[in-house]
């Protein structure tokens, strides 16, 4: 991820056309339906309603902002983004970052890199986790850093039936089209709460991954976390429509949240972006947009071209709240740099990067590591253990990690070549109905491992031996 636009060979952009839009589905000519009256209010399109389970956490005190909300839309130009009405509306109320990078294609990984640092190799959307010992920003914000207090957080996922639900997908009431058949609202692929073991297969953080009823309550509640991660559905977010539909949702969804102090304060940051650009053969630009009453007045209505990524949300954190590090895309100088209007405050210095010079970050399925089918590798530890990142603290290195095995030290396996999946493809099989609350009728429950991930069997060749002799280091 060196090279520069310029320098990147046909050949290589011939690769990530060949690749192509993995998960796009044809947009569908629906029209824009709210789900409730408005999103502070719950609603009976979604599978039950919340039982005020998030619990109150004390407010840990940022350098910048107490508070930061990202939320997610799908697969959209950077050029067809700005020229929707919702955000055009939208501008003159925050810092528009004109500079802002997906970190590669389809989705999966990016929503996975958002949290870890990394994409593992991952080039396409199948059901994959996250072993426990792999530093999250989850495990970060538990951790507290030098303040040693922990940050709370949540994911919030429109039409997600429960709390804690790891499923696939999951199926539910037609409310778009009355009468049509049920739809697939939710999937797993853009819920970074349910790739990661340590959240998934914990009952306690497992309450962490809740849905849009959820986020209803806890802004009622007063008790919206001070990190959160919001998806809409798949239709609300413009991965199944248009970019019209999602701009339609935007106007419905935003102006109630912004104008609600309880969700929205003066120490307040809400990031609106994208997971990926639509263009494989584009670089992989995408319109991002700081919002929030904790952006300063005097730079709203404004553009800073400040090259980031979507690692430079995490380093924002880490600097915010003094964190601790993962090593990774998070410390990578080039790609995390932190939001510009807060370098100072934050006590952070961001590198300069030419446009001649962004790295090219729309190539996909070339990557080894281990969730890639065609040159996997055991999970991995960061390359230089010591690095300080953004918080001005050292790497979090969890328990049962082998330092000494990097990506550059880690065999690669062509797994296709043997008729073989990712071990981590495969359902762990985590139960988390009931966590907080159950599904009912209004859904249908169609949790499943992707039909196309099967675990490994022992005793299968080369790559069933590395895997399962890395198990006691990597589980």
């Amino acid at each position: 991820m060196k090279a520069s636009l310029a320098a990147v060979s046909a050949a290589v952009v011939a690769t990530a056309v060949s690749a192509g839009p993995i998960e796009k589905r044809a947009r569908l000519g629906l029209t824009f339906v709210p789900p409730s009256s408005s999103p502070l209010a719950q609603s009976s399109n979604y599978v039950g309603f919340n039982n005020a389970s998030y619990p109150k956490h004390d407010t840990v005190s940022g350098k910048a902002f107490d508070r930061i909300v990202q939320i997610w839309l799908e697969n959209t130009d950077y050029e067809s983004a700005i020229s929707t009405p919702a955000m055009q509306a939208l501008l003159p109320q925050g810092v528009l970052f004109d500079n802002y990078y997906a970190v590669t294609h389809p989705s999966e990984p990016n929503y996975l890199a958002s949290i870890s640092g990394d994409f593992w190799g991952l080039g396409d959307d199948t059901f994959n986790h996250i072993p426990s010992n792999i530093t999250t920003l989850f495990d970060l914000l538990d951790d507290g850093g030098a303040g040693g207090k922990p940050i709370s957080y949540a994911c919030y996922q429109e039409n997600m039936p429960y709390d804690g639900f790891t499923g696939f997908n999951y199926t539910s009431k037609n409310y778009i089209t009355p009468g049509a058949s049920n739809y697939t609202y939710y999937v797993r692929k853009h819920n970074p709460c349910a790739m990661t073991d340590y959240i998934s297969g914990n009952k306690t953080r497992a309450l962490y991954n809740r849905n849009f009823n959820d986020l209803a309550a806890d802004i009622g509640n007063n008790t919206v976390p001070q990190w959160s991660f919001i998806t809409p559905n798949m239709v609300d977010d413009g991965h199944d429509t248009t970019s019209a539909f999602f701009s339609n949702f935007t106007n419905y969804f935003l102006p109630s949240l912004l104008n609600e102090t309880k969700f929205n304060d003066n120490r307040t940051l809400i990031l609106l972006t994208f997971d990926e650009n639509d263009s494989y053969t584009a670089a992989n630009r995408i319109f991002t947009l700081a919002l929030g009453a904790g952006v300063p007045s005097s730079l709203k209505n404004t553009t800073d071209h400040t090259y980031m990524t979507h690692y430079s949300a995490i380093s924002t954190v880490q600097a915010n709240w003094n964190l601790k590090s993962l090593g990774r895309g998070d410390v990578n100088k080039t790609m995390a740099n932190v939001f510009p209007f807060w370098a100072d405050t934050l006590g952070y210095t961001n590198t300069q990067v030419d446009d001649a010079d962004i790295p090219m970050t729309n190539l996909t399925g070339i990557y080894p590591g281990p969730l890639s089918p065609t040159a996997n590798t055991l999970f991995y530890a960061p390359d230089d253990v010591t690095v300080t990142g953004a918080g001005g603290q050292p790497v979090l290195v969890k328990s049962g990690l082998n330092t000494s095995q990097t990506l550059a030290t880690l065999p690669r396996t062509n797994l296709t070549a043997i008729g073989q999946k990712p071990v981590w493809n495969t359902d762990p099989g985590y139960n988390n109905v009931n966590v907080s609350q159950g599904a009912n009728s209004a859904g249908t429950n169609a949790a499943k491992t992707n039909a196309a991930a099967r675990p490994f069997v022992a005793g299968t060749g080369i790559a069933a031996a590395a895997v399962f002799a890395g198990f006691a280091l990597f589980l």
